[in-house]
C-alpha cells in the first residue's frame, strides 16, 4: 500500500465523472511517507520469502532420516532465522521513523507515534462477480463490467489515501461499499473464490483469505492509522492545530475500539484483540499528552494554583503512559510491538513524572505563605496532590514551616531529577530513539533545568534531611474517551444497485430465472392484485385466469413490464405501466423465490505454511485451558481440516505454523449497520 504525499498535504484530486470517490494520492510521488511505505511493501515480500524457505526447510527437516541432510538443513535454517531476525528490525525501523510523519514546523516538543498502513496485493473481482451475476441474478454480466471496474477502482485507490478527511471519507466509503458487495455476492454456504492478502502491519507476514470481513477488518484498521497520521501531522504550536490532533486520536482510538469489538479472533497479530487494547490507550495516552501541551501552550505562570494543577496534569500524563508501557510488556503482545515504542512510552512516563515533581517543587520552593494568602484555599489545593504524607509532616505545617517547606521542596527536585536521568538513560539503551534529535534536546533541557532549580537551593545541611517525596496524585479536568467511527455521515450509493432492491435480490436469497408471462386484459380485470414495496409481489391470484394458466404464481416478483426493468417501482407506479396499455396484452417477467432453509454444503480448509501463529489460535488455546476439568469438554476438531461451513468456518490463512488442535466455536456478533456483515468473526 504505497502511501504517497507531498510534503504539506496532497491537493485534493477531481472527483470522477459521476463523482462516486476520490482517487488516492500519486504512488509515485518520492515523499518521505511513500518511500516508507515502499520500504515496507519490499520489507514484505522479503519476510514472505523467508519464511516459505523456513518451513520447507521444516518439512525437509521431518522427513528425512539422513544425518548429513540433516546437518545441512539445520545450519540453512540458522541462516534463514538469522535473516528472518534482520528483517524483522527493519520493520521496526519504520514504525519507529515518527520524525517522517511529524509536522514540518519547527517544534521543541517529543514526537507522537503514529500507525502505518497496512499493505495489501491487487484483487480482481471482475470473472467470479460476473460470474455470479450470471449464474445467481440471471442477467446479462457483460452490463455490469462498469460498475465492477468502479469497484475496483475504488480499492485502488484507498491503497493510497491521502492524509486528510478526504482520504478518511474514501476508506469509509470503502468499507461501507464492501457491505453491498457481502450482501450482493458473498452467500454464507460457499467462497466465491476471491482471494485477500494484506500484510501485518508489525510482523510484515501475509494473510491470506477468502474472507470478506479480512478486507472489512484491515480497512478498518487503516482508517484508525491514518487519523493517527493525521494527528502526529498536526501542527503542535497552535491551540488548533493541538485541538485537532486531541480529536484525531481519539478517533483513531474510537475506530480501533470498534474494530476490536466487532471483529473477533482476526488471524492477523496487529488487529488481534490484545494488540488493538494496546493501541488504544496509546492513542489515548497521546491525546492526553496534546490536551497538557494545549494547556500549557499560553504559557505556565509561576503562580500557586496554576502550578498545583499543571501538576495534576502532567501526573496524568504520565499515569496514562506507564500504562502503556505495562500493556506493552505484557504477553502476547510484547514479542510483536516494536521495542522502540515501548522504551519511547516508558520515557514519556518518566519524563512527564518528573515534570510533575518539578512543578510540585517550585511550589513549595517559590511561594512562601504571605499573610495576605488564603490560607485554607491553599491546604485545600495541595492536599488534592497526596495521597499520603511522609511520617511526621502535615501540609499545613508544611505551608508554614519554611525548613520543611524547602526540604519537601528538594525531596520532589531530587526524585524528579531521578526520573529525567531515567528517561535519558533509557533513550540511550534504545538505538532507534537515540537518533532521534528532538527527544534528546527535551529530555536534557528538562534534566537541567532540575539540576540548576535544585543547585539554587542547595545548603551544607542537606545530608541532614531524611524526607522522601511521595507519589502525586494524578487528576485532569479534560477526559480523554474514545470517539466512535459515524459511518452514517459518509453517503454512498450502492454500485451494484440495478440488480434491485438489497431485502430480496442479495446473495443469502435464492429464486427461479424470469419467468415471461403475458397478461391479457379479461373484461377490465388482469386477474390479481399488487402488494409490497419494491419489487411488487402478486397478490389474491384467480385460479382461472389466463396469467395463471400461463404459469403465474401467487407470490412471485414483477421484475420486468412490456420490457423495462421495475425492481425499484412501488404498485402504483407498476399499475401506471399496465394502464398505459389499455387493452393491449401485455408481457411481464416474474421470479418465484425459493426455499433457502435448506443450504448447500461447501467444504473449507485452513491451510498452514509453517509460518508464526496468529493470535487466534493463541487465544482459543489459553481458552480451552481455563475449561473446569468437571465439565465434559467439548469434542475437538482438528485445525487443518474438513468440515461443513454452517459447523465450523475457516478460510485459507497463511500465517499459521501448523497444525493446532482446538478450535472452539465462534459467537456471532451483530454489527450496528443493516448492511454491514451479519457474522463479525475473522477465522
Amino acid at each position: 500500500m504505497t502511501d504517497a504525499l507531498p510534503p504539506r498535504g496532497c491537493p485534493a484530486a477531481e472527483p470522477a465523472e459521476d463523482g462516486y470517490f476520490r482517487k488516492g494520492c500519486n504512488p509515485l510521488a518520492e515523499t518521505g511517507r511513500s518511500k516508507l511505505q515502499n520500504q515496507r511493501a519490499v520489507l514484505n515480500q522479503q519476510i514472505l520469502r523467508a519464511v516459505r524457505m523456513r518451513a520447507g526447510a521444516e518439512n525437509l527437516l521431518r522427513a528425512t532420516t539422513n544425518n548429513k541432510v540433516r546437518e545441512q538443513v539445520l545450519l540453512e535454517l540458522s541462516f534463514v532465522n538469522s535473516d528472518l531476525q534482520i528483517l524483522k528490525e527493519e520493520l521496526e525501523g519504520l514504525n519507529i521513523s515518527v520524525e517522517v510523519y511529524q509536522n514540518t514546523e519547527e517544534t521543541f516538543s517529543i514526537p507522537l507515534v503514529p500507525l502505518g498502513l497496512k499493505e495489501t496485493k491487487e484483487v480482481d473481482f471482475t470473472l467470479p462477480l460476473k460470474d455470479f451475476i450470471l449464474e445467481h441474478y440471471s442477467e446479462d454480466s457483460s452490463e455490469y463490467e462498469d460498475e465492477i471496474a468502479d469497484l475496483m477502482d475504488l480499492r485502488q485507490a484507498c491503497r493510497t489515501p491521502s492524509r486528510d478527511e478526504a482520504g478518511i471519507e474514501m476508506l469509509i466509503s470503502y468499507f461501507l461499499q464492501l457491505g453491498y458487495v457481502e450482501n450482493r455476492f458473498f452467500p454464507p454456504t460457499r467462497h466465491m473464490g476471491v482471494l485477500f492478502t494484506w500484510y501485518d502491519s508489525f510482523t510484515g507476514v501475509p494473510v491470506c483469505q477468502q474472507n470478506l470481513l479480512l478486507e472489512k477488518a484491515s480497512i478498518l484498521f487503516n482508517i484508525g492509522a491514518l487519523y493517527t497520521q493525521i494527528g502526529t501531522r498536526c501542527n503542535r504550536q497552535t491551540q488548533t492545530g493541538l485541538e485537532n490532533a486531541v480529536d484525531a486520536f481519539q478517533r483513531a482510538a474510537g475506530v480501533l475500539s470498534y474494530l476490536k469489538e466487532t471483529f473477533t479472533h482476526t488471524p492477523s497479530y496487529d488487529m488481534s484483540p490484545a494488540m488493538l487494547n494496546v493501541l488504544v490507550k496509546m492513542m489515548l495516552a497521546q491525546a492526553q499528552e496534546c490536551v497538557f501541551e494545549q494547556i500549557g501552550l499560553p504559557g505556565i505562570r509561576n503562580e500557586f494554583f496554576t502550578l498545583v494543577k499543571m501538576t495534576q496534569e502532567v501526573a496524568k500524563v504520565g499515569e496514562v503512559y506507564m500504562l502503556v508501557n505495562t500493556a506493552m510488556n505484557q504477553e502476547p503482545v510484547k514479542e510483536n510491538i516494536p521495542y522502540s515504542w515501548s522504551k519511547l512510552a516508558q520515557i514519556k512516563s518518566d519524563h512527564y513524572k518528573a515534570l510533575a515533581h518539578y512543578f510540585i517543587a517550585t511550589i513549595l520552593c517559590d511561594h512562601e505563605l504571605q499573610s495576605g494568602d488564603d490560607e485554607d484555599q491553599q491546604e485545600k489545593a495541595l492536599s488534592q496532590l497526596y495521597d499520603y504524607m511522609s511520617e511526621g509532616l502535615m501540609v499545613l505545617t508544611v505551608l508554614k514551616d519554611k525548613v520543611q517547606r524547602k526540604q519537601l521542596g528538594k525531596a520532589h527536585l531530587r526524585k524528579a531529577i531521578v526520573y529525567h536521568e531515567e528517561a535519558l538513560r533509557v533513550c540511550g539503551l534504545c538505538k532507534k530513539l537515540r537518533n532521534i534529535d528532538v527527544l534528546q534536546e527535551v529530555l536534557t533541557a528538562a534534566h537541567k533545568r532540575s539540576l540548576l532549580k535544585y543547585a539554587q537551593q542547595e545548603t551544607e545541611d542537606d545530608f541532614l534531611s531524611l524526607i522522601q517525596a511521595p507519589d502525586i496524585l494524578p487528576k485532569t479536568e479534560h477526559k480523554i474517551e474514545t470517539i466512535a467511527p459515524q459511518f452514517s455521515k459518509v453517503k454512498v450509493k450502492d454500485f451494484f444497485h440495478r440488480l434491485g432492491p438489497l431485502t430480496v435480490f442479495s446473495a443469502k436469497q435464492r429464486w427461479t430465472a424470469p419467468r415471461t408471462i403475458h397478461i391479457h386484459h379479461e373484461a377490465g380485470e388482469l386477474g390479481f392484485s399488487l402488494k409490497g414495496g419494491s419489487p411488487v409481489q402478486i397478490y389474491c391470484l384467480d385460479p382461472a385466469c389466463s396469467a395463471a394458466s400461463m404459469g403465474l404464481k401467487e407470490g412471485d416478483y414483477i421484475v420486468s413490464v412490456g420490457g423495462v426493468d421495475c425492481k425499484w417501482l412501488g404498485v402504483n407506479e407498476v399499475l401506471e405501466k399496465f394502464k398505459s396499455v389499455g387493452e393491449q396484452p401485455i408481457e411481464i417477467e416474474v421470479i418465484s423465490c425459493q426455499d433457502t432453509a435448506a443450504s448447500m454444503h461447501s467444504k473449507s480448509a485452513t491451510y498452514s505454511v509453517g509460518m508464526q501463529k496468529t493470535y487466534s489460535l493463541i487465544c482459543l488455546a489459553m481458552e480451552e485451558d481455563k475449561i473446569d476439568q468437571t465439565k465434559k469438554a467439548p469434542l475437538k476438531l482438528p485445525f487443518l481440516s474438513w468440515g461443513t461451513k454452517n459447523r465450523q468456518k475457516a478460510a485459507s490463512t497463511l500465517c499459521l505454523p501448523s497444525a493446532v488442535a482446538g478450535s472452539s466455536r465462534m459467537k456471532k456478533k451483530l454489527s450496528p449497520f443493516t448492511l454491514l456483515n451479519t457474522e463479525s468473526s475473522l477465522y
